[in-house]
């Protein structure tokens, strides 16, 4: 296996509709000093711009808060995974709000036009609004629907004004296909979600399911589902853990998640797959850790666990 990886961190919380999650990269960074790690000294890291100067003031974009800034940082973002493409090397990236997503799966496409690209979202939600369904305005809501090209017109509730409207359709991509999805761990929608994971047909295993059926028989079933792609990303919202397990640190916890140790064997699992072409970690929020760095200790073993098999 490959051991030319570069981690990308991407401290953008202009997605997320509570704040601090743009601490989070460096949180991790953190934990691992404080752990004695030297993992950080042993790969490149690119860091995006991330306009986060931004929120000192209101947004003009109420069904899409700072849609305006989020342009600007995935253009730096695009840049960086292509650079690291170009070496050859996997991104890891490390994130501040699950709004990167959208600009990681475009740059993705970017850099793989030919190629069909799956992606696994663990995550307790499923992320698929657009700014016609959203209840709040939060783009960390949107990354799937901004990737696939989606707006749910037919289950509109907000009415766009044309700078909305023209970001948004910047934003949109159709970097994957629909049936090239697979939920884990999304236990937290609302109604015009509902409707939309249905009308799409798109799969997600439950915390019950993969309980039921046992975990290496869930991955069995994700692989075999995807294995018409030939590109597979890894998208980890560290909110797919109950938070029980690990801290309340992050933005919108959600209880009955995975355990620490499903999440671990998950991203092990995929991170063994010759297909992957990016993974990423996001929504560490130290700001809201009810136990000090706690999530962002548990994030930096998964990142370790990842790495470690990767490089064997």
């Amino acid at each position: 296996m490959s051991k030319n990886i570069q981690f990308i961190f991407n401290p953008s919380e202009l997605g997320a509709g509570t704040r601090g999650a743009s601490l989070g990269p460096e949180a991790i960074r953190a934990a691992a000093r404080t752990k004695g790690s030297t993992l950080f000294s042993q790969f490149k890291i690119q860091s995006v711009d991330d306009h986060n100067d931004l929120l000192d003031a209101p947004t003009t974009f109420p069904f899409a808060k700072y849609i305006d800034g989020l342009s600007t940082v995935f253009a730096s973002l695009t840049d960086k995974i292509l650079d690291c493409i170009s070496h050859a090397a996997l991104p890891i990236l490390i994130s501040g709000d699950h709004s990167a997503a959208a600009g990681t799966l475009a740059a993705l496409k970017k850099a793989h036009p030919q190629e069909r690209i799956g992606v696994i979202w663990i995550d307790a939600h499923a992320d698929i609004h657009s700014p016609y369904t959203t209840p709040s305005g939060n783009i960390h809501g949107m990354p799937i629907a901004a990737a696939l090209g989606l707006d749910h017109l037919h289950l509109a509730k907000n009415q766009l004004d044309a700078q909305t409207k023209s970001h948004w359709d910047a934003l949109k991509s159709k970097a994957f296909l629909p049936e090239d999805i697979v939920y884990i761990g999304v236990r937290d929608t609302e109604p015009e979600e509902d409707a939309v994971i249905q009308e799409l047909q798109l799969r997600n295993f439950t915390v019950s399911e993969l309980r039921q059926k046992g975990l290496p028989v869930c991955l069995k079933e994700i692989s075999n589902k995807l294995s018409a792609c030939d590109l597979i990303y890894v998208s980890f919202d560290v909110d797919s853990i109950d938070p029980i397990e690990t801290s309340f640190g992050t933005g919108t916890p959600v209880a009955n998640g995975l355990s620490f140790s499903e999440a671990n064997e998950i991203l092990t699992y995929f991170a063994q797959d010759a297909k992957l072409c990016a993974i990423e970690i996001v929504e560490v929020n130290p700001c809201l850790d009810d136990e000090k760095n706690k999530m962002a200790e548990h994030a930096l073993v998964l990142i370790e666990n990842i790495i470690a098999q990767r490089t064997v």
